[in-house]
This record gives structure tokens, sequence and C-alpha cells, in this order.
């Protein structure tokens, strides 16, 4: 096997890696990441205790959503894209209270959701 066959071997296998690493990140996991990222922003006061509510019910909204999107047994394509596009407005408001600079004050305890 000659070294440009080789290579060309190895980038086909790192990209059929990629795709179904890619496919295997779901709506479920992006869910859970997204709540584990406001999560993290709770802990390390970055995330203050309304924004965190905020967010977390934004994700429940999408929850709700892709249950009634999936009531027929599946989801289209273009349900999958919509509730991709909500998660990434979603993803994107975690990212944006998280950096706002707003802080939890260091001597209030940290009380509820």
């Amino acid at each position: 096997m000659t070294k440009l066959t080789r290579t060309f071997a190895l980038a086909a296998a790192f990209l059929a890696a990629g795709t179904a690493i890619a496919s295997a990140h779901t709506l479920e996991q992006r869910s859970i990441n997204q709540r584990l990222a406001i999560e993290e922003g709770r802990q390390t006061g970055s995330i203050t205790w309304l924004e965190g509510r905020r967010l977390r019910a934004e994700q429940q909204r999408i929850m709700r959503l892709e249950k009634v999107l999936k009531a027929d047994g599946h989801l289209s394509t273009s349900d999958k894209r919509i509730l991709r596009n909500l998660q990434n407005d979603a993803r994107s408001h975690i990212y944006a209270e998280k950096t706002d600079s707003r802080r939890r004050l260091g001597f209030l305890p940290r009380v509820g959701n």
C-alpha cells in the first residue's frame, strides 16, 4: 500500500467516524448537555437563580414540543430541523447568560432551582 493510498484510507476512516459520532449526538443528548451547562453555570455563579429558571423552562418547552411532534411515532426531517434550531437558540441563550458578567453575590446562599 503506497503512502498516498494509506493517506486516503485514513482520511476516509476519519470521515466515516465523524459521521457516526455526529449522528449519535441525538436531540436528547443535546438536551442533557444543555441542562448540565446550566447547572454548571449555577454552581459557578455565572448564571443567576432567575436566569437558571428561565433557561430550564426553555429546555422544558423544547422537550414538550418534541413529545408533541413525536406523537405519531416518529420525527420527520422538518420536525428534527425545528427542534435542532430551537436547541441551537437555547444553547446561545445559555452561553449569553454565562458570559454576561452578572454574578450571584457571594454571600447569598444558593436557593431554589
